[in-house]
């Protein structure tokens, strides 16, 4: 019997590699996308358009999710954004778009699949976080981004303590700069080889679900940078 996965931000760089792990490991792949953006995720085995900063839409998604597929094993939350500034120039209206891209995207999905989780007994949440929201120097110029990003970390570490002793686990995955088309344009001069590859990050999400002995745990992918 196939596993199942939902995988937000499926259109993504990260979330390609993630759909192409997960599809080569025999999961079943249930790819989220931003609606309106006629965006086809090959690999996936079903596609919804759901806004999942949105709290009702996340609603309806769930209640079409559990009448149509039931179980869930995996639930990767990938959809985020990133912006620069530090703390003169920033504005309350950049931590608000942070806050609603990266935080409640991950918050209204996680909040609703964990009752599902708990129903069955078992399911693994996996969270995405970044190093500027560990290491504060890194973060000094990208405010409300690692800010938005301490909060996700914040959750998954909450949700890992209130299913403690259970089947259900909440994994981060804090990468530094991920070696994607966009970062290398922003960042030509850069060594790219020192970057943690997309790839990099799918292997350590399949890794982190398929070993039940691992509890929420957090990992670190710096590459060499």
């Amino acid at each position: 019997m196939s596993k199942n996965i939902i995988i937000t931000g499926a259109g993504g760089n990260l979330g390609k590699a993630v759909v192409d792990k997960f599809k080569r490991e025999g999961y079943r792949i249930i790819a989220l996308v931003e609606p309106n953006k006629n965006r086809t995720v090959e690999g996936a085995d079903f596609q919804y358009e759901v806004n999942v900063t949105s709290e009702d839409s996340v609603a309806d998604f769930i209640g079409q999710y559990q009448s149509q597929h039931g179980s869930l094993d995996a639930l990767a939350l990938l959809v985020g954004g990133f912006a620069m500034g530090g703390i003169e120039e920033v504005t309350q209206d950049d931590f608000e778009k942070m806050i609603t891209l990266n935080f409640f995207s991950a918050f209204h999905l996680a909040k609703g699949f964990l009752k599902l989780f708990n129903e069955q007994g078992k399911g693994t949440f996996l969270f995405v976080g970044a190093r500027p929201a560990l290491v504060t120097a890194d973060g000094a110029g990208v405010m409300p981004y690692a800010f938005s990003k301490k909060l996700v970390i914040a959750l998954a570490e909450t949700i890992g303590q209130q299913t403690k002793g259970t089947a259900i686990r909440s994994h981060i995955f804090v990468p530094s700069i991920i070696d994607t088309p966009p970062n290398r344009q922003a960042m030509a001069d850069a060594d790219f080889e020192k970057w943690v590859k997309p790839s990099e990050i799918a292997d350590t999400m399949h890794f982190a679900v398929e070993n039940s002995a691992l509890r929420s745990t957090t990992f670190k992918l710096y590459g060499q940078s």
